[in-house]
Protein backbone atom coordinates (compact mmCIF):
# COMPACT_ATOMS: atom_id res chain seq x y z
CA UNK A 1 0.00 0.00 0.00
CA UNK A 2 1.70 3.74 -1.04
CA UNK A 3 -0.09 6.99 0.65
CA UNK A 4 -1.12 9.16 -2.03
CA UNK A 5 2.13 11.11 -2.09
CA UNK A 6 4.14 8.07 -2.91
CA UNK A 7 1.85 7.36 -5.23
CA UNK A 8 2.22 11.00 -6.90
CA UNK A 9 6.24 10.88 -6.99
CA UNK A 10 5.40 7.11 -9.06
CA UNK A 11 3.00 8.38 -11.56
CA UNK A 12 3.61 12.42 -11.85
CA UNK A 13 6.10 12.68 -14.92
CA UNK A 14 5.65 16.02 -16.15
CA UNK A 15 9.30 18.51 -16.29
CA UNK A 16 10.08 19.75 -12.59
CA UNK A 17 7.92 16.54 -11.16
CA UNK A 18 10.62 14.31 -8.70
CA UNK A 19 9.21 11.33 -10.77
CA UNK A 20 9.56 12.55 -14.19
CA UNK A 21 13.25 13.90 -13.08
CA UNK A 22 13.73 10.52 -12.86
CA UNK A 23 12.81 9.25 -16.09
CA UNK A 24 14.62 11.66 -17.39
CA UNK A 25 18.00 10.21 -16.69
CA UNK A 26 17.55 7.07 -18.78
CA UNK A 27 17.15 7.10 -22.57
CA UNK A 28 13.27 6.25 -23.60
CA UNK A 29 12.49 4.77 -27.18
CA UNK A 30 10.07 7.60 -28.27
CA UNK A 31 9.04 5.80 -31.59
CA UNK A 32 9.19 3.35 -33.93
CA UNK A 33 11.72 3.72 -36.50
CA UNK A 34 9.15 2.88 -39.89
CA UNK A 35 7.10 5.84 -38.17
CA UNK A 36 9.61 8.28 -39.42
CA UNK A 37 10.58 7.28 -43.28
CA UNK A 38 13.50 8.91 -45.14
CA UNK A 39 12.28 12.07 -46.66
CA UNK A 40 8.61 11.35 -44.57
CA UNK A 41 6.76 14.33 -42.74
CA UNK A 42 8.09 15.23 -39.10
CA UNK A 43 6.22 13.23 -36.96
CA UNK A 44 4.39 15.30 -33.92
CA UNK A 45 4.69 13.82 -30.25
CA UNK A 46 4.20 13.76 -26.48
CA UNK A 47 6.13 12.30 -24.12
CA UNK A 48 6.65 12.72 -20.13
CA UNK A 49 4.19 15.52 -20.40
CA UNK A 50 6.32 17.51 -23.48
CA UNK A 51 5.20 18.35 -27.00
CA UNK A 52 8.09 17.40 -29.06
CA UNK A 53 8.44 16.88 -32.86
CA UNK A 54 10.28 14.25 -34.57
CA UNK A 55 12.52 14.21 -37.74
CA UNK A 56 15.16 13.05 -39.96
CA UNK A 57 17.48 15.50 -41.72
CA UNK A 58 18.37 15.39 -45.18
CA UNK A 59 20.83 12.89 -43.93
CA UNK A 60 18.48 10.80 -42.40
CA UNK A 61 19.78 11.04 -38.96
CA UNK A 62 16.58 11.45 -36.33
CA UNK A 63 16.15 14.49 -34.27
CA UNK A 64 13.98 15.68 -31.52
CA UNK A 65 12.57 19.31 -31.10
CA UNK A 66 10.38 21.42 -29.01
CA UNK A 67 7.37 21.24 -30.97
CA UNK A 68 6.68 24.89 -30.91
CA UNK A 69 9.16 27.54 -32.65
CA UNK A 70 11.09 29.86 -30.55
CA UNK A 71 10.06 32.74 -32.35
CA UNK A 72 6.40 32.73 -32.03
CA UNK A 73 5.22 29.11 -31.30
CA UNK A 74 4.41 27.89 -34.55
CA UNK A 75 4.11 23.99 -35.02
CA UNK A 76 7.26 23.25 -36.29
CA UNK A 77 5.42 19.44 -37.60
CA UNK A 78 4.17 21.36 -40.28
CA UNK A 79 7.96 22.55 -41.52
CA UNK A 80 10.12 21.71 -44.39
CA UNK A 81 12.83 19.25 -43.98
CA UNK A 82 15.72 21.52 -46.11
CA UNK A 83 19.03 22.62 -45.40
CA UNK A 84 20.16 20.75 -42.76
CA UNK A 85 17.33 20.88 -40.52
CA UNK A 86 13.73 21.65 -40.09
CA UNK A 87 12.46 24.88 -40.93
CA UNK A 88 9.35 26.27 -39.59
CA UNK A 89 6.98 27.37 -42.29
CA UNK A 90 5.60 30.85 -40.57
CA UNK A 91 8.54 32.79 -40.81
CA UNK A 92 11.46 30.19 -42.44
CA UNK A 93 13.63 30.29 -38.87
CA UNK A 94 15.55 26.54 -39.71
CA UNK A 95 16.83 24.72 -36.36
CA UNK A 96 18.94 21.63 -36.82
CA UNK A 97 18.93 18.32 -34.59
CA UNK A 98 20.55 19.85 -31.77
CA UNK A 99 18.60 22.86 -31.61
CA UNK A 100 21.19 25.51 -33.10
CA UNK A 101 19.04 28.16 -35.42
CA UNK A 102 20.78 27.96 -38.52
CA UNK A 103 18.99 31.15 -40.20
CA UNK A 104 16.05 33.43 -39.99
CA UNK A 105 15.80 34.84 -43.30
CA UNK A 106 13.48 37.54 -42.15
CA UNK A 107 15.96 39.37 -39.95
CA UNK A 108 18.47 42.12 -41.59
CA UNK A 109 21.88 40.96 -43.68
CA UNK A 110 24.62 40.70 -40.88
CA UNK A 111 22.07 40.07 -37.86
CA UNK A 112 23.62 37.69 -35.64
CA UNK A 113 20.62 37.14 -33.63
CA UNK A 114 20.10 33.59 -34.44
CA UNK A 115 23.48 32.70 -32.47
CA UNK A 116 21.94 33.42 -29.66
CA UNK A 117 18.63 31.08 -30.39
CA UNK A 118 18.80 27.58 -28.50
CA UNK A 119 15.55 25.66 -29.22
CA UNK A 120 14.72 22.39 -27.26
CA UNK A 121 16.13 19.48 -28.28
CA UNK A 122 17.10 15.91 -27.51
CA UNK A 123 19.85 13.18 -28.59
CA UNK A 124 18.81 10.58 -30.17
CA UNK A 125 19.57 7.16 -30.81
CA UNK A 126 18.17 4.82 -33.67
CA UNK A 127 18.32 0.83 -32.87
CA UNK A 128 16.37 -2.49 -32.39
CA UNK A 129 13.80 -0.95 -35.05
CA UNK A 130 12.65 2.35 -32.57
CA UNK A 131 14.21 5.32 -32.18
CA UNK A 132 15.10 6.61 -28.60
CA UNK A 133 15.55 10.12 -26.91
CA UNK A 134 17.51 11.77 -23.83
CA UNK A 135 14.86 14.26 -22.34
CA UNK A 136 17.59 14.70 -19.26
CA UNK A 137 20.14 17.39 -18.69
CA UNK A 138 23.73 17.35 -19.06
CA UNK A 139 25.64 14.58 -21.05
CA UNK A 140 23.72 11.53 -21.90
CA UNK A 141 25.05 8.13 -20.55
CA UNK A 142 25.77 5.88 -22.69
CA UNK A 143 23.21 3.56 -24.22
CA UNK A 144 22.62 0.63 -22.50
CA UNK A 145 24.28 -2.40 -24.52
CA UNK A 146 21.15 -4.46 -24.03
CA UNK A 147 21.02 -7.78 -26.00
CA UNK A 148 17.33 -7.48 -26.75
CA UNK A 149 18.35 -4.57 -29.27
CA UNK A 150 21.48 -5.74 -31.13
CA UNK A 151 20.48 -8.36 -32.80
CA UNK A 152 20.03 -8.31 -36.62
CA UNK A 153 16.56 -7.39 -38.25
CA UNK A 154 15.04 -10.35 -38.93
CA UNK A 155 15.80 -12.06 -35.16
CA UNK A 156 14.17 -9.26 -33.51
CA UNK A 157 10.32 -7.74 -33.89
CA UNK A 158 9.24 -4.33 -32.54
CA UNK A 159 5.82 -2.59 -31.97
CA UNK A 160 3.76 -0.50 -29.36
CA UNK A 161 0.29 0.04 -28.40
CA UNK A 162 -1.41 3.25 -26.59
CA UNK A 163 -2.68 2.26 -23.01
CA UNK A 164 -5.18 4.26 -21.41
CA UNK A 165 -3.26 4.48 -17.54
CA UNK A 166 -0.29 5.29 -15.89
CA UNK A 167 3.18 3.34 -17.22
CA UNK A 168 3.52 2.27 -13.94
CA UNK A 169 0.51 0.00 -13.45
CA UNK A 170 1.44 -1.78 -16.82
CA UNK A 171 4.85 -2.13 -15.96
CA UNK A 172 4.07 -3.89 -12.54
CA UNK A 173 1.31 -6.37 -14.16
CA UNK A 174 4.76 -7.95 -16.26
CA UNK A 175 6.59 -8.40 -12.88
CA UNK A 176 3.37 -10.46 -11.42
CA UNK A 177 3.59 -13.67 -11.86
CA UNK A 178 0.32 -15.05 -10.77
CA UNK A 179 -1.22 -13.01 -13.38
CA UNK A 180 0.22 -16.03 -15.74
CA UNK A 181 -2.00 -18.58 -14.48
CA UNK A 182 -5.41 -16.95 -15.10
CA UNK A 183 -5.38 -13.93 -17.18
CA UNK A 184 -3.86 -15.67 -20.22
CA UNK A 185 -5.24 -19.03 -19.52
CA UNK A 186 -6.71 -20.94 -22.80
CA UNK A 187 -8.22 -23.94 -23.79
CA UNK A 188 -4.65 -25.99 -26.12
CA UNK A 189 -4.59 -24.66 -29.71
CA UNK A 190 -5.94 -20.76 -28.79
CA UNK A 191 -2.85 -19.56 -28.78
CA UNK A 192 -1.78 -20.47 -32.01
CA UNK A 193 2.01 -21.16 -31.36
CA UNK A 194 3.14 -24.61 -29.77
CA UNK A 195 5.53 -23.23 -27.52
CA UNK A 196 2.87 -20.71 -25.80
CA UNK A 197 0.79 -23.41 -25.11
CA UNK A 198 3.41 -25.22 -23.33
CA UNK A 199 4.06 -22.10 -21.03
CA UNK A 200 0.22 -22.15 -20.61
CA UNK A 201 0.10 -25.88 -19.22
CA UNK A 202 2.66 -24.95 -17.03
CA UNK A 203 1.85 -21.68 -15.66
CA UNK A 204 -2.18 -23.22 -15.23
CA UNK A 205 -0.61 -26.12 -13.70
CA UNK A 206 0.65 -24.85 -10.47
CA UNK A 207 -1.51 -21.82 -9.43
CA UNK A 208 0.56 -20.81 -6.31
CA UNK A 209 4.13 -20.47 -7.78
CA UNK A 210 6.80 -19.88 -4.69
CA UNK A 211 8.20 -16.35 -5.59
CA UNK A 212 11.36 -14.84 -4.51
CA UNK A 213 12.80 -11.59 -5.61
CA UNK A 214 16.54 -10.06 -5.23
CA UNK A 215 18.15 -6.73 -5.87
CA UNK A 216 20.29 -6.40 -9.20
CA UNK A 217 22.55 -3.39 -10.42
CA UNK A 218 19.91 -3.01 -13.30
CA UNK A 219 16.99 -3.92 -10.99
CA UNK A 220 15.55 -7.23 -9.80
CA UNK A 221 15.50 -10.61 -10.66
CA UNK A 222 12.29 -12.06 -10.13
CA UNK A 223 11.91 -16.35 -9.58
CA UNK A 224 8.45 -17.92 -10.13
CA UNK A 225 9.19 -21.78 -9.09
CA UNK A 226 6.27 -24.50 -10.14
CA UNK A 227 5.66 -28.28 -9.56
CA UNK A 228 5.72 -29.57 -13.46
CA UNK A 229 5.74 -33.01 -12.40
CA UNK A 230 6.73 -34.78 -9.36
CA UNK A 231 10.25 -34.51 -10.06
CA UNK A 232 10.52 -31.54 -11.60
CA UNK A 233 10.53 -28.02 -11.17
CA UNK A 234 9.42 -25.32 -13.83
CA UNK A 235 11.50 -22.08 -13.05
CA UNK A 236 10.48 -18.61 -14.79
CA UNK A 237 13.28 -15.62 -14.16
CA UNK A 238 12.00 -12.04 -15.21
CA UNK A 239 14.04 -8.62 -14.65
CA UNK A 240 12.62 -5.39 -13.80
CA UNK A 241 14.80 -3.20 -15.79
CA UNK A 242 15.38 0.43 -13.98
CA UNK A 243 13.17 2.80 -14.44
CA UNK A 244 10.44 1.53 -16.28
CA UNK A 245 11.19 -1.64 -18.07
CA UNK A 246 11.20 -5.58 -17.93
CA UNK A 247 12.24 -8.83 -19.48
CA UNK A 248 10.46 -11.94 -19.50
CA UNK A 249 10.26 -15.42 -21.36
CA UNK A 250 7.55 -15.38 -24.08
CA UNK A 251 7.76 -18.41 -25.87
CA UNK A 252 10.86 -17.44 -28.24
CA UNK A 253 13.24 -19.81 -28.93
CA UNK A 254 16.82 -18.63 -27.43
CA UNK A 255 15.20 -15.43 -26.58
CA UNK A 256 13.08 -13.51 -24.35
CA UNK A 257 10.77 -9.86 -24.79
CA UNK A 258 10.87 -6.55 -23.07
CA UNK A 259 7.63 -4.57 -22.47
CA UNK A 260 9.39 -0.77 -22.38
CA UNK A 261 6.50 1.71 -20.95
CA UNK A 262 6.84 5.37 -21.99
CA UNK A 263 4.52 8.05 -20.71
CA UNK A 264 3.08 10.42 -22.85
CA UNK A 265 1.90 12.15 -20.00
CA UNK A 266 0.39 11.10 -16.38
CA UNK A 267 -2.52 8.96 -17.21
CA UNK A 268 -1.37 7.92 -20.38
CA UNK A 269 1.53 6.03 -21.94
CA UNK A 270 3.50 3.97 -25.01
CA UNK A 271 4.00 0.27 -24.75
CA UNK A 272 7.54 -0.49 -26.47
CA UNK A 273 7.45 -4.36 -27.03
CA UNK A 274 10.89 -5.74 -28.48
CA UNK A 275 11.13 -9.15 -29.35
CA UNK A 276 14.26 -11.33 -30.04
CA UNK A 277 15.66 -14.41 -30.70
CA UNK A 278 19.49 -15.19 -30.26
CA UNK A 279 20.21 -17.22 -33.24
CA UNK A 280 16.99 -18.13 -35.16
CA UNK A 281 14.86 -15.53 -37.49
CA UNK A 282 11.45 -14.68 -35.73
CA UNK A 283 8.10 -15.34 -36.57
CA UNK A 284 7.25 -12.05 -37.61
CA UNK A 285 4.16 -12.63 -39.31
CA UNK A 286 2.70 -14.86 -36.82
CA UNK A 287 3.63 -12.01 -34.14
CA UNK A 288 1.83 -9.55 -35.79
CA UNK A 289 -1.36 -11.97 -36.69
CA UNK A 290 -1.61 -12.54 -32.88
CA UNK A 291 -0.52 -9.50 -31.21
CA UNK A 292 -0.98 -6.58 -33.49
CA UNK A 293 -2.13 -6.24 -37.08
CA UNK A 294 -6.28 -6.74 -37.60
CA UNK A 295 -6.24 -5.57 -33.76
CA UNK A 296 -5.15 -2.42 -34.17
CA UNK A 297 -5.86 1.27 -35.96
CA UNK A 298 -3.20 2.65 -38.09
CA UNK A 299 -2.24 4.70 -35.07
CA UNK A 300 -1.32 1.75 -32.74
CA UNK A 301 -4.73 1.82 -30.91
CA UNK A 302 -6.58 -1.33 -30.14
CA UNK A 303 -10.08 -1.88 -31.57
CA UNK A 304 -11.17 -3.32 -28.23
CA UNK A 305 -10.68 -1.25 -26.45
CA UNK A 306 -12.64 0.35 -23.20
CA UNK A 307 -15.16 2.17 -25.28
CA UNK A 308 -16.80 -1.15 -26.59
CA UNK A 309 -15.16 -3.16 -23.21
CA UNK A 310 -12.79 -5.14 -25.20
CA UNK A 311 -15.42 -7.05 -26.96
CA UNK A 312 -15.46 -9.24 -24.51
CA UNK A 313 -17.01 -12.86 -25.16
CA UNK A 314 -18.46 -14.44 -22.40
CA UNK A 315 -19.16 -17.58 -24.41
CA UNK A 316 -15.50 -17.94 -25.18
CA UNK A 317 -15.08 -17.42 -21.43
CA UNK A 318 -17.26 -20.61 -20.78
CA UNK A 319 -15.66 -22.74 -23.74
CA UNK A 320 -12.34 -21.58 -24.38
CA UNK A 321 -10.11 -18.70 -22.49
CA UNK A 322 -10.11 -17.44 -18.79
CA UNK A 323 -10.57 -13.41 -20.09
CA UNK A 324 -12.68 -13.66 -22.88
CA UNK A 325 -10.19 -11.84 -25.79
CA UNK A 326 -8.63 -15.23 -27.62
CA UNK A 327 -5.04 -15.64 -27.49
CA UNK A 328 -3.65 -12.33 -27.84
CA UNK A 329 -1.93 -11.62 -24.20
CA UNK A 330 -0.78 -7.89 -25.10
CA UNK A 331 -4.83 -7.06 -25.30
CA UNK A 332 -5.66 -8.91 -21.93
CA UNK A 333 -2.77 -7.44 -19.90
CA UNK A 334 -4.06 -3.50 -21.50
CA UNK A 335 -7.80 -4.56 -20.06
CA UNK A 336 -6.31 -5.83 -16.78
CA UNK A 337 -4.37 -2.95 -16.37
CA UNK A 338 -6.36 0.06 -17.63
CA UNK A 339 -9.53 -0.96 -15.77
CA UNK A 340 -7.62 -0.35 -12.66
CA UNK A 341 -8.39 3.44 -13.38
CA UNK A 342 -6.09 6.06 -15.29
CA UNK A 343 -3.43 6.07 -12.07
CA UNK A 344 -4.42 2.97 -9.65
CA UNK A 345 -5.79 3.99 -5.87
CA UNK A 346 -2.56 2.35 -4.02
CA UNK A 347 -4.07 3.26 -1.13
CA UNK A 348 -7.13 1.01 -1.43
CA UNK A 349 -5.05 -2.13 -2.51
CA UNK A 350 -3.83 -5.46 -0.26
CA UNK A 351 -0.70 -6.37 -1.75
CA UNK A 352 -0.20 -10.20 -0.83
CA UNK A 353 2.56 -12.49 -0.25
CA UNK A 354 2.68 -13.53 -4.52
CA UNK A 355 3.21 -9.34 -4.72
CA UNK A 356 6.92 -8.90 -3.61
CA UNK A 357 8.61 -8.14 -6.74
CA UNK A 358 6.00 -5.02 -7.13
CA UNK A 359 6.55 -4.01 -3.46
CA UNK A 360 10.22 -3.92 -3.88
CA UNK A 361 9.98 -2.27 -7.32
CA UNK A 362 7.97 0.78 -5.53
CA UNK A 363 10.44 0.62 -2.96
CA UNK A 364 13.58 1.19 -5.47
CA UNK A 365 11.91 3.85 -7.30
CA UNK A 366 11.11 5.28 -4.59
CA UNK A 367 14.45 5.46 -3.10
CA UNK A 368 16.01 6.37 -6.67
CA UNK A 369 13.48 9.34 -6.67
CA UNK A 370 15.26 10.95 -3.16
CA UNK A 371 18.95 9.99 -4.14
CA UNK A 372 18.63 11.88 -7.61
CA UNK A 373 17.47 14.43 -5.03
CA UNK A 374 20.21 14.18 -2.98
CA UNK A 375 22.77 14.60 -6.12
CA UNK A 376 24.02 11.99 -8.40
CA UNK A 377 23.30 9.31 -10.42
CA UNK A 378 20.48 6.80 -9.64
CA UNK A 379 20.86 3.26 -10.24
CA UNK A 380 21.58 1.60 -13.88
CA UNK A 381 22.44 4.81 -15.45
CA UNK A 382 25.27 3.77 -17.81
CA UNK A 383 28.65 5.92 -17.74
CA UNK A 384 31.28 3.50 -18.16
CA UNK A 385 31.90 0.57 -20.49
CA UNK A 386 32.84 -2.00 -17.76
CA UNK A 387 28.87 -0.58 -16.37
CA UNK A 388 27.88 -1.25 -19.53
CA UNK A 389 28.55 -5.09 -19.75
CA UNK A 390 24.67 -6.28 -19.40
CA UNK A 391 25.26 -9.89 -19.64
CA UNK A 392 23.86 -11.19 -16.38
CA UNK A 393 20.49 -9.30 -17.48
CA UNK A 394 18.37 -11.53 -19.33
CA UNK A 395 15.12 -13.76 -18.48
CA UNK A 396 14.81 -17.26 -18.44
CA UNK A 397 12.44 -20.50 -18.02
CA UNK A 398 13.80 -23.94 -17.91
CA UNK A 399 12.66 -27.30 -16.14
CA UNK A 400 15.07 -28.79 -13.23
CA UNK A 401 14.75 -31.87 -11.42
CA UNK A 402 13.69 -31.26 -7.65
CA UNK A 403 16.92 -32.54 -6.40
CA UNK A 404 18.50 -29.22 -8.28
CA UNK A 405 18.67 -26.22 -5.74
CA UNK A 406 16.71 -23.43 -8.27
CA UNK A 407 18.90 -20.60 -7.13
CA UNK A 408 22.22 -22.41 -7.14
CA UNK A 409 21.27 -23.26 -10.86
CA UNK A 410 20.15 -19.90 -11.93
CA UNK A 411 23.12 -18.42 -9.82
CA UNK A 412 25.15 -20.46 -11.89
CA UNK A 413 24.16 -19.05 -15.29
CA UNK A 414 24.40 -15.71 -14.28
CA UNK A 415 27.89 -16.34 -13.50
CA UNK A 416 28.94 -18.11 -16.17
CA UNK A 417 27.00 -15.27 -18.55
CA UNK A 418 29.24 -12.43 -16.56
CA UNK A 419 32.30 -14.27 -16.78
CA UNK A 420 32.48 -15.45 -20.64
CA UNK A 421 29.91 -12.16 -21.72
CA UNK A 422 28.12 -14.94 -23.48
CA UNK A 423 24.32 -13.98 -22.33
CA UNK A 424 22.94 -16.99 -24.45
CA UNK A 425 23.77 -19.04 -21.49
CA UNK A 426 20.65 -17.63 -19.53
CA UNK A 427 18.31 -19.19 -21.85
CA UNK A 428 16.45 -22.12 -20.59
CA UNK A 429 17.69 -25.57 -20.07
Amino acid sequence: MLTKEQTDLLTQVSPGTPGGDLLRRYWQPVALSNELPDGGAPVPLKILGEELVLFRDESGQPGMLGLHCSHRGADLSYGRLEDGGLRCIYHGWLYDRTGRCLEQPGEPAGSTFHERIKHPAYPCHEVGGAIFAYLGPGEPPLFPAYEFLNVPDVQQHTNKAFHECSYLQSNEGNIDPVHLSYLHVFRPGVGQIGEIDALNSLTSRDVAPTIDVEETDFGIRIYAVRDASPDERYVRVTNFIYPNLSAFSAAIPDGYSVNWHVPIDDTTHWKFMFNFSRGNPVNRPIMEQMFFGDHMTPDHRFKRNRSNRYLQDREEMRANSYIGLGGNFVLHDTLATEGQGPIQDRGAEHTATSDKAIVMERVLLLKAIAGLKAGGDPPHVLRTPEANRLPHLGAMECVVPKSVDWKDFVHERVEEARRTSAPGVLAGA
